[in-house]
């Protein structure tokens, strides 16, 4: 069963169940009997049934133990992060971090797949929606429309993002009824298209979510994505060489974003560590989350449907129990400056002894401070981590693992992925100001400074008494749980909060320093070289941008889109330094091994080759 905290809606099997209090401040939620679509005939004979065939639609945001049993975790973490380096693996999933993903990956199948799955269900929604003759007169029925064109142009996002232009299924489509579909033409046809679907969502939906029910789409959802793909298709023009023709898209783009921004809906949570916690489901600062949470009391249980292992996948294979499916590198580790609370946050590293004392953090080096697990082993606690004859870097992810051990006696993990934050949008918009007012734009360089404040811990300030009180309860609760008889129930959260502002140097002065010199650190060595051929303002937005959003699945969106992908890899990654990860010197060299070539080709993946088997109309990617 999917059980989502209060507040939130379900699109579930099974009844929904009350579990932790939520940042919203309402006891509303959506529970839903067994879901699946309902017939046709049947959908729209009462304004419940509508409700409920609108269920299904949402109910394909969660993982599917038939047609996509890890989604939300794998394959966003392959597609949003691996692509950057800034998350690493062994094995054949290795792959994902040099460009080789092939047409015949059981994952690019699934997603592929699953997705349209979901567009399936909208097109049928919204095709009997609007055919019915007694859905007009429902009281709800621009929610329920504008709620469905959300979603479809959520997914066809998905798609677009990763494999570019692909069929555009219109209302009333499937591939049951429509099995050969060629892709959109172009680029503005696919874009134009989730667009609409976006202006139809932003202007029927309400800032607040109907019936208060979280989790559901609203006006900002649809305006902060519509903004996003304006941006994308300003990207295209840039990309095919029609430069003139970006320019109107970030205009449209700046548009939609500046409502969001100046609507008063959204804010910055005061604390960036407390975000993944299971008492942080949809704050202020969440335009767009799904929330894995089975309630409290069913951690112990199994449900294929509502489980994907993401502490397993997340957990530390150096003494934390994880799989090895996600590591992070010291490329990012080390781009943090020393006081950017971001970094303890969001990640641990075994205790290596050259890590130099200054980079060591005071509550995440050699153990996992939420989890109150201590990490190392016997002559295996370098920088690189010794995984079955392969080296990967020796550090985890704490966004994704940190509210339940990697162990069988409570093995559910409530989880938050977030898909767009409004830290996001604040970058998003900073951009369209650079873009569109040049790189001296006191507004975006305010907006940088803005969320660097609070990544120094300088918003936690008086806030501590309120932050303990509120986050430290869960962590407290885990004393005497199953798999947790070495836990210890303490008085405050895991990484204290800031009682004292700290200077923060300004974004434009520091990150055109990095962009002028590169980043050297003494005792590590060059972490990134200097940015040669970027404005300043691309440095900040690129460089913030992966601090901010490590191990979140729209990283590699956001720098594809930014033309900051490419120089990413160039500058934080270059080619031939270091030593190959079977090498057994590569225990105390910590740099990524790049021998290969960026190829922008690959910056869309190829089509799966089973679509290719069954739509006939369908034509490979270039390059594959």
């Amino acid at each position: 069963m999917k059980y989502i905290n209060k507040s939130i809606i379900i699109a579930a099997m099974g009844v929904a169940t009350m579990a932790l209090n939520t940042s919203c401040n309402n006891d509303d939620f959506l529970s839903v009997d067994h879901y699946d679509i309902l017939p046709a005939d049947q959908m729209f004979k009462t304004e419940k049934d509508a409700a409920s065939g609108l269920n299904g639609i949402y109910d394909c945001l969660f993982a599917d133990s038939k047609y996509a049993d890890a989604w939300n975790y794998k394959p966003q973490l392959f597609f949003g992060c691996h692509p950057t380096l800034d998350t690493q693996a062994t094995g054949y999933d290795v792959n994902w971090c040099k460009q080789g993903w092939t047409a015949d990956d059981a994952d690019l199948g699934k997603s592929f797949n699953y997705s349209y799955r979901a567009i399936g269900r909208a097109n049928n929604f919204l095709s009997g929606l609007e055919s019915s003759d007694s859905t007009k007169s429902f009281k709800s029925y621009k929610y329920l429309d504008g709620e469905a064109h959300a979603l479809r142009a959520y997914f066809y996002m998905f798609l677009a993002e990763n494999w570019g232009r692909v069929p555009m299924l219109a209302s009333g489509e499937t591939f049951i009824n429509t099995p050969d579909k060629a892709s959109a033409e172009t680029d503005d046809e696919m874009w134009d298209f989730i667009i609409a679907d976006l202006k139809q969502a932003a202007d029927e939906l309400d800032w607040i979510p109907y019936n208060k029910e979280y989790g559901r789409c609203t006006k900002g959802m649809a305006l902060s994505y519509l903004g996003d793909a304006y941006m994308w298709k300003a990207y295209k023009a840039r990309f095919n060489g029609k430069a003139d023709e970006s320019k109107p898209n970030l205009e449209l783009a700046k548009a939609a974003l500046s409502q969001v921004v100046h609507s008063g809906t959204y804010d910055l949570a005061p604390s960036y560590s407390t975000l993944w916690d299971v008492d942080e489901a949809w704050p202020k600062e969440c335009v767009w989350q799904v929330v894995n949470d089975m309630g409290v009391g069913n951690y112990g249980k199994y449900d294929s449907d509502a489980h994907i292992f993401n502490n397993f996948f997340a957990a530390s294979t150096n003494g934390g129990g994880g799989w090895g499916s996600e590591y992070l590198s010291w490329e990012l580790y080390f781009s943090y400056e020393l006081g950017d609370k971001r970094r303890d946050a969001s990640m641990c590293t075994s205790p290596v002894a050259e890590l130099p004392i200054q980079y060591r953090s005071a509550t995440s080096y050699g153990q996992n401070p939420f989890m109150q697990q201590t990490l190392g082993s016997k002559d295996n606690n370098g920088y690189m981590f010794a995984n079955g004859g392969e080296y990967a870097p020796a550090i985890w992810t704490m966004k994704l693992w940190r509210c339940q051990r990697a162990q069988w006696s409570n093995p559910h993990s409530p989880c938050h992925f977030y898909y767009k934050r409004y830290s996001g949008v604040l970058f998003d918009y900073a951009e369209c100001l650079f873009r569109l007012n040049g790189g001296d734009d006191a507004e975006a360089w305010g907006i940088i400074d803005q969320i660097r404040q609070r990544a120094f811990g300088n918003t936690e300030v008086g806030q501590g008494a309120v932050l303990n009180s509120k986050f430290n309860k869960y962590y407290k609760s885990l004393a005497g749980l199953g798999g947790y008889s070495d836990y210890v129930a303490k008085d405050n959260y895991p990484i204290p909060f800031n009682s004292a502002t700290v200077p923060v140097e300004s974004a434009k002065d520091y990150y055109t320093k990095i962009k002028n010199e590169g980043l050297t650190i003494d005792g590590v060595g060059v972490v990134s070289k200097p940015f040669a051929d970027c404005e300043p303002w691309e440095v900040a937005l690129g460089q913030e941008r992966r601090k901010e959003f490590s191990s979140e699945w729209n990283l590699k969106a956001d720098l594809q889109r930014s033309d900051f992908l490419e120089k990413s890899i160039e500058y934080n990654y270059p080619k031939g330094v270091g030593v190959p990860n079977t090498d057994q010197g590569k225990k105390n060299n910590w740099h990524y091994y790049r021998n290969w070539d960026f190829d922008k080709q690959r910056l869309v993946m190829p089509i799966p080759q089973n679509e290719i088997l069954r739509n006939k109309l369908i034509k490979q990617n270039p390059g594959y």
